[in-house]
């Protein structure tokens, strides 16, 4: 196994979809299995350890696996020795405290002498010591939201996305602890081969991600009206052009920003362009 690369990644949810995603816009086809449990690579050399989010750490730290996709808060919560290899950007959410939304809050110094339900108690501990709070943290695991509600603690701290849960369970969110994104981690002791595996699977994700948001543009424009448009249009370093069979016209090819393509459309077409062709782009190699 020394030539395949080990990924763990969460076995369901959001982050497994957002994952598998990633792994398929790199290029990388898995052979899936009936239960799920391990997936081949059949075009790269990868295998797929599918686990829960919490023991992601730990099976990187201790190499079983080589490297992982974990929330960031369970990187920090369970505090094992592996590597921050790149921030992902997708599966974003908050660490927060939350009370109930009838009480008055005046800052921090409300959680003194509170008892507080969560299943992070590390990362809150850690908040709590930093703002010299004296609070006492119930670790529960599952349906944190319904402590102060069943009598079991005066707040929570937990993950927010939206804020719906809470609000469904009479609660307003006070303070954001840290936030959150799904992170690729690796093993400390990986070895020179699994780290140039590492590297090139690394590239196409930063290859993946600059795509994201971009378009490529293709247009007609009249030769006088160019140096106006490239303006606008600068490209990765500069626009493409190519001369037309009718005299005095141009074609543009460039790579923008798509909500720029909508805010200056009417501008382009004010400047002679025509024609105008917008494709999506799949990856982008610098």
């Amino acid at each position: 196994m020394e030539n395949i690369l080990r990924i763990a990644i969460q076995t369901k949810g959001r982050l497994n979809e957002e994952s598998v995603a990633l792994i398929n816009e790199c290029g990388i086809k898995l052979i899936v299995g009936k239960r799920q449990l391990i997936s081949a690579g059949k075009n790269f050399p990868i295998e797929v350890l599918y686990l829960r989010d919490d023991d992601i750490p730990e099976t990187v730290a201790d190499g079983v696996a080589d490297i992982g996709i974990v929330g960031e808060n369970e990187m920090l919560e369970k505090e094992k020795d592996v590597d921050l290899v790149k921030r992902l950007g997708f599966s974003r959410c908050r660490l927060s405290l939350a009370i109930p939304k009838g009480e008055d809050y005046a800052g921090k110094e409300w959680f003194n002498r509170k008892k507080v339900a969560t299943s992070y108690p590390v990362i809150l501990q850690k908040f709590f010591q930093e703002n010299a709070i004296d609070a006492e943290i119930h670790v529960i695991t599952g349906s944190v939201e319904i402590a102060p509600g069943i009598g079991l603690a005066d707040a929570i701290f937990d993950i927010v996305s939206s804020g719906g849960t809470l609000v469904s369970n009479g609660l307003k969110e006070v303070e954001t602890v840290t936030s959150s994104e799904a992170v690729l981690i690796k093993t400390p002791s990986l070895s020179l081969e699994k780290q140039s595996i590492l590297n090139e699977l690394v590239f196409r994700i930063e290859s993946v991600e600059r795509s994201k948001g971009k378009k490529y543009i293709m247009l007609n424009a009249p030769d006088s009206k160019l140096p106006q448009i490239i303006e606008m249009l600068p490209g990765m370093k500069s626009p493409t052009l190519m001369p037309l069979a009718e005299k005095g016209w141009s074609s543009l090819h460039s790579v923008i920003d798509e909500m720029f393509f909508w805010e200056n459309i009417s501008r382009l077409k004010a400047l002679g362009a025509e024609g105008i062709l917008v494709l999506p782009i799949e990856k982008m190699i610098m």
